[in-house]
């Protein structure tokens, strides 16, 4: 019994592990969906192996999802990583878009229990929210008294947004992805949620899936909205 369990929860690690969720509404997973929950053995299996691995497992409308945990090397990416990834070659440029990937969040979430009632955002909105984000954080001196690197990074991205033009002159460009403007640092950071398949695109429409709702759930449950706090929100958020 022992020997079968732990076949049930490597096979249900190895579907997750290649960016597979194991659902009920999926024929292909459903089975080992109800293995999950269905056999208590399986489901301590599985979660004992994903801690050990620095995995995080999210349940999320009759899905489960696994991310890779904080500092995990092996199933995340590095910041070099993600620089190679997205042809960026700076720090700054990479805080840039790691702050766009944040104001996505936040465009549907902005604590654990406050979903945000929207289907989409679009390139213009995360225009207007990330400049206007940028402004409020850069207007409150309390910003320079914090530790050196979160001073550096918040402070190197509003110097590289106010350096940008909102879009590029060539109107054919102001959708394509690049480091030219500020739009292009949208849709660069937006071409890497889409490949992750955290959103999926339609004529500039940004839905967000199911996984990155299980994800953006259970993110402001683990860590509190640590970030959107310095972003001006509510001190429990």
């Amino acid at each position: 019994m022992e020997e079968k369990s732990l076949e049930k929860a490597l096979d249900i690690y190895s579907t997750l592990i290649t960016g597979q969720e194991v659902s009920r509404s999926n024929p292909d997973t459903r089975e080992l969906y109800e293995e999950y929950y269905g056999n208590q053995a399986v489901y301590d299996i599985t979660n004992r192996l994903m801690k050990k691995l620095n995995l995080n497992v999210y349940e999320y409308e009759d899905s489960i999802y696994i991310t890779a945990g904080d500092g995990n090397r092996i199933f995340g990416y590095t910041n070099d990583d993600m620089k190679r990834l997205l042809g960026l070659r700076v720090n700054k440029e990479l805080y840039m878009v790691y702050f766009i990937m944040y104001n996505a969040l936040l465009s549907f979430y902005q604590d654990s229990a406050s979903y945000q009632v929207k289907e989409y955002v679009k390139l213009s909105d995360m225009l207007e929210q990330v400049s206007s984000y940028l402004s409020r954080i850069t207007s409150d001196l309390s910003v320079y008294s914090m530790s050196e690197l979160e001073e550096d990074s918040f402070k190197t991205i509003a110097l590289l947004w106010d350096e940008l033009p909102a879009v590029t002159s060539d109107d054919k460009d102001k959708n394509r992805a690049s480091r030219a403007s500020r739009v292009g640092y949208i849709k660069l950071t937006f071409n890497f949620l889409v490949a992750q398949k955290l959103f999926v695109e339609v004529e500039d429409r940004y839905y967000p899936t199911k996984r990155f709702k299980a994800i953006a759930e259970n993110y402001f449950e683990e860590y509190k909205g640590r970030i959107y706090k310095v972003l001006g929100g509510e001190a429990d958020a």
